[in-house]
C-alpha cells in the first residue's frame, strides 16, 4: 500500500509493508532530496551575495543557463583563486555559450591567450552578441587593438563597434584609417566608432571644469 503524506508543501510516498520496513528508506530519500534542493538554494543565494566558492559550485548543475551565469559571476569577482577549477571545466564543458563564459572568467581571472577565443566567437552568429558584452567590459580597450589588423572583415566590424563604446582618445589614431576601407561596412564602422568616441570625449568634464571656484571670485579670474 502507498501512502501520500503532504508536509508543508512536499509530498511524501511511504511504501508500507506488513514490517514497515521500507519506511525509514523511502524517508530517508525524500530528507536527502530536501536537503540536496536546499544547497542548492543556498548556493543560489550565496552566489548573488558574491561568493566565488559558491558560484563555482554552480559550475556543475545541469542547467546551461545556470552554468554560464556562475562563470559570469566568477568573472566579475575576478576570483583568481578558482581559475585552476575553471579551467579543468572548461576543459569538459560542451555547451558553447559556458565555454565562452568560461573563457571570460579565465581572462578575469589572469589567462590573456583566453581572450582570442572570445574575439573569434564575434564570427558567431549564435554568441556574437554575447562576446560583445564581454568585450564591451574590458577594463579598457587597448586589449583589442592587435586583433584589428588580422581580424575577418565581420569581425573587424563587430571590435569597431566595441571600441565605439569603450574607445578613448589614443583609439582615434588607431581606427582613423579604417575610416577609409574599401569595405563600405569597416569604413562606417569605423566613422560611426570615431563619432562616438569624439562625442563622449565632448560630454565627459575636464579637471579643470571641475574644480571649485573659491568664494568670492568672478568668472574671469583664474583661481590659482
Amino acid at each position: 500500500m502507498t501512502v501520500v503524506i503532504k508536509l508543508s508543501g512536499l509530498l511524501l510516498l511511504l511504501l508500507v509493508t506488513p514490517c514497515g520496513g521500507n519506511w525509514a528508506v523511502v524517508a530517508k530519500a525524500q530528507s536527502r532530496d530536501i536537503v540536496q534542493t536546499d544547497a542548492a538554494q543556498e548556493d543560489k543565494a550565496v552566489m548573488a551575495r558574491g561568493d566565488a566558492t559558491a558560484a563555482a559550485r554552480q559550475l556543475t548543475n545541469r542547467d546551461p543557463l545556470l552554468r554560464q551565469r556562475a562563470a559570469e559571476e566568477l568573472a566579475r569577482l575576478a576570483a583568481v583563486k578558482e581559475r585552476k577549477l575553471v579551467e579543468g571545466y572548461r576543459l569538459q564543458e560542451k555547451n558553447e555559450r559556458v565555454k565562452l563564459a568560461l573563457d571570460w572568467a579565465l581572462y578575469r581571472m589572469g589567462k590573456k591567450e583566453a581572450l582570442f577565443a572570445i574575439v573569434r566567437a564575434l564570427d558567431s552568429t549564435e554568441r556574437r552578441n554575447q562576446a560583445y558584452t564581454y568585450l564591451s567590459e574590458l577594463e579598457g580597450p587597448a586589449p583589442l587593438y592587435m586583433f584589428l589588423d588580422q581580424a575577418k572583415p565581420q569581425t573587424r566590424v563587430k571590435l569597431l563597434e566595441v571600441l565605439a563604446r569603450s574607445g578613448d582618445a589614443e583609439t582615434l589614431d588607431r581606427i582613423d584609417l579604417y575610416t577609409a576601407s574599401p569595405d563600405p561596412k569597416i569604413a562606417e564602422a569605423a566613422q560611426f566608432a570615431i563619432r562616438e568616441i569624439t562625442r563622449r570625449q565632448a560630454s565627459t568634464p575636464t579637471d579643470e571644469s571641475m574644480r571649485p571656484r573659491q568664494a568670492g571670485s568672478r568668472p574671469d579670474e583664474t583661481t590659482p
